[in-house]
């Protein structure tokens, strides 16, 4: 793709003057935890803060006004996982334009609230499809049979224009080099952006795009030198779970990443959860992908300036015990066990007394009893305090002869279980 697809401060500054009519700037906040922690002045810049709680509004508004009288006649349309979605109904509600948004049907219901609180009158919603993709082309198809203008989420010029505006406002409050930049990454429109603002203002800033491990579609297009579909995805983290990257964005974000990582997603949960426990900030998966790359540079951001994008806070509070599980999970806290009990009594009170440790606690128990066996299978979830703790698990269950299928490393068996 050529080198004329770079967008263009000129165009960024117009779309920063577009957005002043709906938006004020988020705040760029020091994180005295984080810089603590790694030793380095980590900022934060709070998209999360935004009306629609992600910076998506800004590509969607920028791109929506720019449309033409007869191109708004024929309505809008859009497919999103949620943030996007936001974006372009709060966008039609405030412009009156008629919009249609697709959403998976896998969609936090609380984003889907949202979005018909944002678009109000002017949005009708149809949940089709598991993923992204899926309700992407029945977007298409909707947008080829009433000649409606699609309003991608990421692959588009405007859009990825609207999203620098966010590296427009971190360079306007900072005096001094930022030596990293981590910024989340879904199809890439916000690297894009931001990172091709950067590069051109603050060369010397590393930009380092960050993906969950189960949806790395930029890292996986990067390593084959072209745009590359994931065949499956982990669609935990939402915002940012999307099987392919666009055209423009991979072009665009080869020439300004100067790495692009990925973070598993039980970390990211840590992260959402220490962010909340330590700082009272909720943010949802998507907005914890930068934080959680930290520790993947921590050698390297000491004593430098760090800026983190919290892209999004649109979490559904029903999803926290997935968060903790996931969390507990990746911090090797939590075990989960298939055990063979005699059936006899005292089993179970043998395993307590002595098998589990001072501080080791059941949190899960499902036990069937099978008629003329001398042993019946039991799933047990056992929750440590220390993950060193876990060892001595294991040599205690060894020692009384228990037999045991260890769950956590077999994960068809794990989720068909627990």
């Amino acid at each position: 793709m050529s080198e004329t697809y770079f967008p263009d401060l000129k165009d960024i500054m117009t779309a920063a003057h577009t957005l002043n009519e709906i938006l004020v700037p988020t705040p760029l906040m020091k994180n005295r935890n984080l810089s603590e922690r790694y030793g380095a002045n980590v900022l934060l810049k709070r998209e999360d803060l935004q009306m629609v709680r992600s910076y998506k509004i800004r590509g969607a508004y920028n791109k929506i006004k720019s449309l033409t009288s007869d191109e708004r006649t024929h309505g809008i349309v859009c497919a999103s996982a949620g943030n996007h979605a936001q974006g372009v109904a709060y966008s039609c509600n405030k412009l009156k334009i008629a919009g249609k948004i697709f959403m998976p049907v896998t969609t936090p219901k609380q984003k889907v609230n949202q979005v018909k609180m944002f678009g109000g009158k002017f949005v009708e919603i149809i949940l089709t499809g598991d993923t992204f993709d899926h309700a992407h082309s029945a977007a298409m198809e909707e947008c080829e049979k009433n000649q409606s203008v699609f309003i991608h989420p990421f692959n588009d010029l405007r859009i990825i224009e609207g999203q620098a505006t966010v590296g427009l406002e971190i360079l306007q409050e900072v005096k001094d080099l930022i030596d990293y930049l981590f910024i989340p990454v879904g199809g890439g429109g916000l690297l894009a952006g931001v990172g091709s603002f950067f590069k051109q203002l603050s060369p010397k800033t590393k930009i380092i795009g960050v993906e969950p491990a189960g949806a790395a579609g930029m890292k996986k297009s990067l390593e084959n030198g072209k745009v590359t579909e994931l065949l499956e995805i982990d669609n935990f983290v939402d915002g940012a779970a999307v099987q392919q990257v666009g055209e423009l964005t991979f072009d665009i974000c080869r020439r300004v990443a100067d790495d692009v990582i990925t973070v598993p997603e039980g970390k990211i949960c840590s992260t959402i959860l220490q962010l909340y426990n330590f700082d009272a900030i909720v943010v949802e998966p998507a907005g914890a992908l930068s934080m959680s790359a930290l520790d993947d540079y921590k050698d390297k951001i000491k004593g430098k300036n760090v800026v983190c994008i919290v892209s999004g806070s649109n979490n559904d509070i029903t999803r926290m015990e997935e968060i903790k599980e996931r969390s507990l999970l990746y911090e090797g806290l939590k075990h989960y066990f298939i055990v063979r009990f005699p059936q006899r009594a005292g089993a179970l009170q043998n395993f307590v007394s002595n098998v589990l440790g001072p501080h080791d606690d059941i949190t899960y128990f499902e036990y069937r009893k099978k008629t003329q066996r001398e042993k019946g299978p039991a799933v047990i979830g056992i929750e440590l305090q220390h993950p060193e703790d876990f060892k001595g698990l294991l040599t205690r269950m060894e020692e009384q002869g228990i037999k045991y299928i260890y769950l956590n490393d077999n994960p068809n068996l794990f989720e068909f279980l627990v």
